[in-house]
């Protein structure tokens, strides 16, 4: 009867034991689900921040700012434009000098060999750029002016290169910008494109309102006269004849003929005034002014290049407004 006793209170206590741990392991299981849960919710925290890395990554990338050069102000001016916080611009011609005759320093050498692109006019302008370039030759020169139609110049087989001074081919010159900017800094193409189009927008305006307020200048006075003539684009587009004492800065320059033609052509032609630019010495004009008996209009012209920091012309839209009011009240009715 003991052992009876014995053996039931054994079968007692194992199956409590049993029970006890099979409870146990539906604790364990339970942990091991909310061990699951939680290995879901870190995969998901991760992948979270992974895309939001990503999505920092690009953001940094369109944020990188391009180091960049340009030939001279003008261009400096329209790559800004375009480019806007996505690039510091450097140029090579400093405001008030000749972008046709500049003669490259050191520094000018190792500022386009540090650049990621340098950006110029083309066409001839630069007539020092190949010996710039062959000092700095992994940096790539962008012409801008590729694919507009040049007009011919008279005294030799090249093309006039001051093809900026119609604004219609401005666009030419953005699209030519937007697309290395893009190739540079791939990030940021949202922010060129949208640049070039309020740009573009705001030269077609320009445009424009030039035109409406040169519509004031009568048939006979029509006429342009300045040092190089530098004008024949802006002449095309807004119906005026152009004339310079010598066709280009980087030809030959006030001889006593080029002088006494362009005497006779202004006499002949019998305009109020005639004009000089910016970049250039005033003493031939004010030769041809004097033999001619026509003054020379007070506000000078600027083609060559945006004003220095006191003229408040710092922009290629200040430059061609400036121009156009000069030339308004000085040979309008």
């Amino acid at each position: 009867m003991k052992r009876a006793g014995l053996l039931t209170m054994g079968v007692l206590f194992l199956t409590a034991c049993g029970a006890e741990n099979n409870e146990n392991s539906g604790g364990l299981n339970d942990n091991g689900a909310e061990n699951n849960e939680n290995t879901e919710g870190l995969n998901e925290n991760v992948g979270e921040s992974n895309e939001a890395d990503a999505e920092g990554n690009e953001a940094e990338a369109a944020g990188d700012t391009l180091q960049v050069t340009a030939s001279f102000s003008v261009i400096a001016d329209f790559v800004e434009q375009v480019g806007g916080d996505h690039v510091e611009v450097d140029y090579i011609v400093p405001r008030g000098e000749e972008p046709e005759e500049h003669e490259p320093t050191p520094g000018n050498f190792q500022t386009v060999a540090d650049s990621e692109a340098f950006f110029v006019n083309g066409m001839g302008l630069e007539s020092w750029l190949q010996s710039l370039m062959d000092n700095a030759s992994e940096t790539e020169a962008v012409e801008l002016a590729d694919g507009i139609d040049g007009i011919a110049l008279e005294e030799s087989d090249a093309e006039d290169p001051h093809a900026w001074l119609n604004p219609q081919n401005v666009e030419i010159y953005v699209e030519n910008i937007k697309e290395k900017l893009i190739e540079l800094n791939p990030e940021a193409e949202a922010d060129f494109e949208a640049n070039a189009e309020a740009y573009l927008e705001e030269i077609s305006e320009l445009d424009a309102w030039i035109e409406e307020e040169l519509s004031a200048v009568p048939e006979e006075h029509r006429f342009l006269t300045i040092s190089e003539d530098a004008l024949v684009y802006f002449g095309e587009r807004y119906d005026f004849d152009t004339a310079g004492i010598w066709e280009l800065n980087s030809h030959e320059e006030g001889t006593p003929s080029q002088i006494s033609g362009m005497v006779d052509e202004v006499q002949e032609r019998g305009v109020p005034y005639v004009f000089v630019e910016s970049t250039v010495s005033p003493n031939y004009m004010e030769t041809v002014s004097e033999n001619a008996d026509v003054p020379i209009y007070e506000d000078m012209l600027y083609t060559d290049g945006i004003g220095e920091d006191d003229t408040g012309i710092s922009s290629y839209v200040d430059m061609m407004e400036h121009n156009t009011e000069a030339i308004r009240s000085a040979l309008g009715e």
